[in-house]
C-alpha cells in the first residue's frame, strides 16, 4: 500500500508574507471552502494563514482596526506539517494526528523538489487512510486476519532486490481427511492454532495466508532453520491435542479413498519447502514459486513432518 501523500494533494492560493489582510479577508469571503493560504518565499512554504486564526485574531478586541490593513505576516502561522511529495500516507497520517489540538485541522503542505507543491487536508487525508485500510482488510484471510494473496504477491515481488531472503512456503499434509472426519469447525480451529504458531515464532518476516491449510513466510535472512524446527515441533504438540486417543495410538485414521475402498490415511503433518538465495539467483517471482513447488513435492513425500531446502532435509 505504498501510496504517496504528493498523489491526494490540491491547490490553494499562495501568498507572501507581504500580502496584505485585506486581500486575504476577501479570499476567504469570496471561498467559504477555503481553510487555509499558504505563505511561500522563493517557492518555498514558510508558513499558513488559517481561517480560524486569522478570523479569531481581527475578532479580539481592536483586532480589525489594529491587522486588516497590514501584512499576512503578522497572521501567519509559521510551526507548519511539510512532507515531500513521496512520503506515504501512512507516515503522514501518524504525525498529523499528534499535533496539538489547535493545529490538527490545519492544512497539511506538500514539497516537491524542495518547492511547493499543494495541501492536503485533514478530511482527504483521512478518508483516503480509511480507503487504504479497507483495502488492506480486503486482502486479508477471514479466518486467519493474515495477509492474503494480494499483499503477498505485493512481497514476493520485492524479493528480488533483496540482498538475502528465504521464502519458506508451509503447507499441512493429509489435512482434508482431517477436516472430513472431524468436521470443518475443528479443522479451522487447527488452521487458526497453526497461524497462531507461525506468528508467535516469526519475530522479524512476513507471514500470509495463500489459503486453506497453505501459509507463507518471508525472511530477510537466512536464518530459517530454527524457525522451522521450532513450528515443526509446536504443530506435533497441537496435533497430540486434536485426535482422539485411538488415532493417536494407531497413528492413522480410517478415510475413504476417491473409489470409496477404506483405507488407512497417516495423521496430519506439516511440510515446509524453503527457497533462499544463498546457493542461487531467481530471476523472477515465478521462478520462486516453482522451485518451492518442487520442493513442496519432495516434502509431501515424507510421511513426517519436516521441512526441506535444495539439499537438506530435516525431519522431526
Amino acid at each position: 500500500m505504498g501510496i504517496a501523500i504528493g498523489d491526494i494533494a490540491e491547490s490553494t492560493l499562495q501568498v507572501t508574507r507581504n500580502t496584505k489582510n485585506t486581500f486575504i479577508d476577501e479570499h476567504f469571503r469570496a471561498d467559504p471552502d477555503c481553510q487555509g493560504i499558504v505563505v511561500v518565499e522563493d517557492d518555498r512554504p514558510i508558513a499558513l494563514v488559517t481561517r480560524t486564526f486569522f478570523y479569531q485574531k481581527l475578532g479580539s478586541l481592536y483586532g480589525y482596526n489594529l491587522f486588516i490593513n497590514r501584512s499576512s505576516s503578522l497572521l501567519m502561522k509559521t510551526d507548519i506539517l511539510c512532507f515531500s511529495y513521496e512520503t506515504s500516507i501512512i507516515e503522514a497520517s501518524e504525525q498529523a494526528m499528534e499535533r496539538m489540538n489547535a493545529d490538527l485541522y490545519d492544512y497539511i503542505i506538500i514539497t516537491k523538489d524542495d518547492k511547493y507543491f499543494g495541501i492536503v487536508t485533514i478530511r482527504s487525508l483521512l478518508m483516503k487512510f480509511a480507503q487504504i485500510q479497507s483495502t488492506i482488510a480486503s486482502s486479508k484471510n477471514p479466518l486467519t486476519q493474515l495477509p492474503g494473496n494480494p499483499l503477498i504477491e505485493e512481497h514476493l515481488n520485492k524479493l528480488l532486490s533483496e540482498e538475502k531472503y528465504s521464502v519458506l512456503y508451509i503447507d499441512l499434509d493429509q489435512f482434508k481427511a482431517y477436516n472430513d472426519l472431524y468436521g470443518f469447525a475443528k479443522g479451522d480451529q487447527v488452521i487458526l492454532q497453526t497461524a497462531e504458531i507461525l506468528k508467535e515464532n516469526t519475530t522479524n518476516g512476513f507471514i500470509g495466508h495463500i489459503g486453506g491449510d497453505d501459509f507463507i513466510i518471508v525472511l530477510p535472512d537466512w536464518n530459517f532453520e530454527s524457525l522451522a524446527e521450532m513450528i515443526i515441533e509446536q504443530f506435533n504438540l497441537l496435533i497430540a491435542n486434536v485426535y482422539k486417543n485411538d488415532h493417536l495410538k494407531n497413528g492413522y485414521v480410517i478415510t475413504k479413498n476417491r473409489t470409496g475402498i477404506p483405507e488407512k490415511t497417516p495423521l496430519v503433518s506439516i511440510s515446509i519447502a524453503v527457497v533462499n538465495n544463498k546457493n542461487r539467483a531467481f530471476s523472477s517471482v515465478e521462478e520462486i514459486v516453482d522451485y518451492a513447488t518442487k520442493i513442496k513435492k519432495e516434502c509431501k513425500s515424507i510421511k513426517t513432518s519436516c521441512y526441506l531446502t535444495n539439499d537438506l532435509v530435516k525431519c522431526l
